[in-house]
């Protein structure tokens, strides 16, 4: 088992990726504390997994004290961190409201960075472990009308750039996942609005990966096979951004 023994935090542990990402874990034989801003969730797959719960909001530094400390005071120990908590934020510059900028901002890149620092000394003290940062392909390239979604999933590749450098060094890899569109609750919101405009079912409107396909990339960018990998995105996407778009229209297979 690739995690026996160790110990995980993941956020956003209620659904999703991060649900599947906290069930992979325990699979591997970690044991894992699960944070969400949802009480029920969380719970329900601490209980199902046999980890611990941890309900509070991402951004709220207290919250990520308290994670760490469930840790410690159950496990005894830390050795990877798993931010995975976001949302999706509409609107372009223009449009996109003081409120919505701030919370997308506060949840998407503050959150993971109050949890790392949270759990630095912990993973320090051991002179090991795996941060695993879940940004996405809107880190690399950007939609319409998502501005403050975008900047932040791109923002979180400099948070993963600076950790890298700064305590790869000293035994502590940090990586990111950037997934394309993943089958959860948030990527069926998407898929229902272009369903609409296209005239189409949700199933057909995704171009999709599931969250245990992007669960397995962080289980990889968290054990010991990923030794050598500090500083990298794994791109998760199907193949989407390999795509010379302008190269389409001369495709007959897309007529």
């Amino acid at each position: 088992m690739r995690l026996r023994g160790k110990v995980a935090i993941v956020s956003g542990g209620g659904t999703g990726i991060g649900a599947a990402t906290a069930r992979r874990f325990a699979q591997e034989e970690a044991h894992v504390v699960i944070t969400g801003r949802r009480e029920g969730p969380i719970r329900s797959v601490a209980d199902e997994i046999g980890g611990v719960a941890v309900p509070g909001d991402a951004a709220d530094p207290a919250h990520a004290t308290e994670a760490v400390r469930a840790a410690r005071d159950r496990f005894g120990r830390l050795d990877i961190v798993v931010a995975n908590a976001g949302l999706g934020s509409g609107g372009s510059a223009g449009d996109v409201t003081d409120q919505a900028w701030g919370h997308t901002m506060d949840v998407n890149l503050t959150g993971p960075m109050l949890l790392v620092r949270a759990g630095l000394p912990l993973l320090l003290e051991r002179g090991s472990g795996s941060i695993v940062l879940v940004s996405s392909v809107s880190g690399l390239v950007s939609s319409t009308d998502s501005v403050a979604y975008v900047t932040s999933k791109t923002a979180l590749l400099g948070l993963m750039r600076s950790l890298a450098v700064d305590y790869g060094p000293r035994g502590v890899r940090t990586n990111a996942v950037c997934p394309g569109w993943v089958v959860t609750p948030m990527g069926d919101e998407s898929m229902d609005e272009l369903a609409v405009a296209r005239g189409i079912s949700r199933e057909a409107a995704y171009l999709l990966a599931t969250a245990e396909e992007i669960a397995a990339c962080c289980l990889f960018l968290a054990s010991d096979e990923a030794s050598i990998v500090n500083g990298a995105m794994l791109v998760a996407d199907g193949g989407q951004m390999v795509v010379d778009v302008a190269s389409l229209a001369f495709d007959d297979s897309n007529i």
